[in-house]
């Protein structure tokens, strides 16, 4: 007859996830030790002052203009703000928001920003008592990727205008189906226009260096240069050039499209001046269910969304 076993308390308890085997103590005073210089790094990463690891992310950066700014300031303070800008830290050089006299087909763009990289660029078709909706495109190759963007933008709106007139043709209401029926109209305008390549970029996200982005602000065509060094991601900017249209104040286009009342859509305010370079009407962007209101900025390009001024 075998001895019986020992009661559960003298057994020696084995490490878990090495059954049998008691642990080494020099393993102990390993692990200890590296809690210790894990604990002794994270103290003095607390008390640095440069930023340790990413801490741009859930962070959003504005740049431009918002609703009620006066054009005229603004253009003197990034002039201001340029002049001063000291050598970039980085040797990508420092983003800044390039924006328009007017609006630029694809083939200007090189010539105008040349010497300044081009990260992406801002569009919308410019029409008097019309909003249109905000795209923003990636453009590291110039005119090559905006005409591409604008063609998928196109495809787009092409999707859209089969949407808005399939609800026009459900709504048993008049005046609900005269906003979608409006919209399909507008969209089908917005894509032919893009399909063309149209002179519809007003403003350019570039990264360069100071003295590049100085002598870029005393081009031709261009109205102001407003330096971003604060800007890390673009993926997490909100882009706000002022409309090429607008002279004096920052505010939304008019847009009799837009005036249904019943409906609660209500007209959206009066333009600075009306657009000169007259492409196709379009009022605002994607509808989906709802009638249409302030166009946002498109996520074409997964930048950072948001209203444009006027936009």
């Amino acid at each position: 007859m075998s001895a019986a076993a020992p009661p559960p308390a003298d057994r020696p308890t084995p490490p878990v996830g090495r059954p049998g085997r008691a642990r080494p103590r020099w393993l102990t005073s390993a692990a200890l030790a590296a809690v210790g210089a894990v604990l002794l790094t994270a103290g003095w990463a607390g008390r640095r002052e440069e930023p340790v690891g990413d801490r741009t992310v859930g962070e959003v950066t504005r740049v431009g203009v918002r609703p009620g700014d006066r054009i005229p300031e603004y253009v003197r303070a990034a002039a201001a703000e340029l002049a001063a800008l000291p050598p970039s830290e980085s040797p990508s050089g420092t983003y800044a928001l390039v924006s328009f006299t007017g609006y630029l087909a694809p083939a200007q763009l090189p010539g105008v920003l040349a010497d300044a990289p081009a990260s992406e660029v801002v569009t919308r078709v410019p029409l008097p008592d019309r909003q249109t909706e905000v795209v923003r495109l990636a453009a590291q190759l110039l005119p090559q990727d905006v005409v591409a963007g604008m063609a998928a933008v196109a495809d787009r709106k092409d999707r859209e205008t089969a949407d808005q007139r399939a609800r026009a043709a459900g709504t048993g209401d008049g005046e609900l189906r005269r906003v979608y029926a409006t919209g399909a109209e507008v969209a089908a305008r917005e894509a032919r226009a893009y399909r063309t390549g149209c002179a519809c970029v007003y403003a350019a996200v570039v990264r360069a260096d100071p003295a590049v982005l100085r002598k870029l602000a005393g081009r031709p065509g261009v109205r102001a240069v407003d330096p971003a060094p604060e800007l890390r991601r673009l993926d997490r900017a909100v882009v706000l050039p002022p409309l090429p249209e607008q002279r004096d104040v920052v505010r939304p286009p008019a847009d009799t499209a837009l005036d249904f009342p019943s409906v609660g859509v209500p007209s959206v305010g009066v333009s600075s001046e009306q657009a000169r370079d007259v492409i196709d009407p379009s009022p605002g962007g994607s509808a989906g269910s709802r009638a249409p209101t302030p166009p946002p900025t498109s996520p074409d390009t997964g930048g950072g969304g948001g209203p444009a001024p006027g936009g």
